[in-house]
């Protein structure tokens, strides 16, 4: 499956990338890194808009959301669909790597290449120091390569942030509508427009 460009890529870096260092890319020079061992695993970083930025560590309420929110998806999701966590999709100038993802597959639909745009319902970034790069730039890239649902799961502030109705590609990509949900409340776990479960926010905070 081939990548349609959606919009030409940000000339400079967020404030926030810069913070972190980075190095400007194409998603085909990133994989070629990948593919010659230039990029490794271990080196934790993740394309960006074309930038090359590092990648945060993990403090254990992090790593335990996350673990949470991957056994509660699979059990609420139907066989052709599958959760991914941690691991890339690729966008037209970004392959980032949500710390949850559902997307339209099989176990072997990804053997060869990873998820792209059209392919995912629903991305989900766990965020604790890294919350103003997942509202401010990552939002963004969600929005502008049209992924329909965005959930930034707060820990800082004990909540849940639902981003909905992107705006595509566009010169100010951005999510038209959020939701915050709290412990008290549940959210909807809505696949191509379908509910198919309810999950309680107090169950996926730490």
């Amino acid at each position: 499956m081939t990548l349609t460009p959606q919009s030409t890529p940000v000339a400079t870096p967020h404030p926030a990338l810069t913070e972190m260092g980075f190095f400007r890319l194409s998603v085909a020079d990133y994989h070629d890194m990948i593919a010659n061992g230039i990029v490794t695993p271990e080196d934790r970083v993740e394309l960006l808009d074309g930038f090359l930025v590092t990648n945060m560590g993990q403090n254990s309420p992090h790593s335990s959301t996350v673990d949470r929110l991957d056994e509660d998806f699979k059990l609420s999701v139907s066989p052709g669909w599958r959760v991914r966590v941690q691991l890339p999709i690729t966008l037209f100038a970004s392959e980032p790597e949500p710390d949850g993802v559902i997307v339209r597959g099989d176990r072997r639909t990804f053997d060869l290449r990873h998820p792209i745009a059209a392919e995912v319902a629903l991305v989900v970034e766990v965020a604790d120091s890294s919350l103003r790069l997942d509202r401010e730039v990552k939002g963004p890239i969600y929005a502008r390569a049209g992924i329909p649902i965005y959930w930034i799961i707060n820990l800082p502030e004990a909540k849940v942030e639902i981003y909905t109705h992107p705006s595509g590609p566009s010169d100010d990509p951005k999510y038209a509508e959020r939701k915050d949900c709290t412990a008290a409340d549940s959210i909807p776990l809505i696949l191509d427009g379908e509910l198919i479960a309810s999950l309680s926010v107090a169950d996926i905070l730490p």
